[in-house]
């Protein structure tokens, strides 16, 4: 799966702070890119594994289609 990752960075500290836009729950930081984006990824898995039997139930019997899409606003 691929998730889009919200990015912010603090102006006065210059920690990087993150927010995933499918799971708002799933949150963290980082002193550089790569550490936000390891520690993302760690929040998701996190927030997936607690979500997981709610996340069964939601998309059980569904066929669930994923495609990009480019916005050029």
């Amino acid at each position: 799966m691929e998730y889009s990752i919200i990015i912010e960075k603090n102006p006065t500290t210059g920690v990087y702070v993150g927010q995933c836009s499918q799971l708002p729950e799933a949150m963290s930081q980082g002193n550089t890119l790569a550490e936000l984006m390891a520690n993302m990824k760690e929040a998701i898995e996190l927030a997936i594994e607690c979500r997981r039997d709610e996340l069964k139930e939601l998309y059980k019997n569904r066929k669930v289609f994923h495609r990009r899409l480019t916005v050029n606003a």
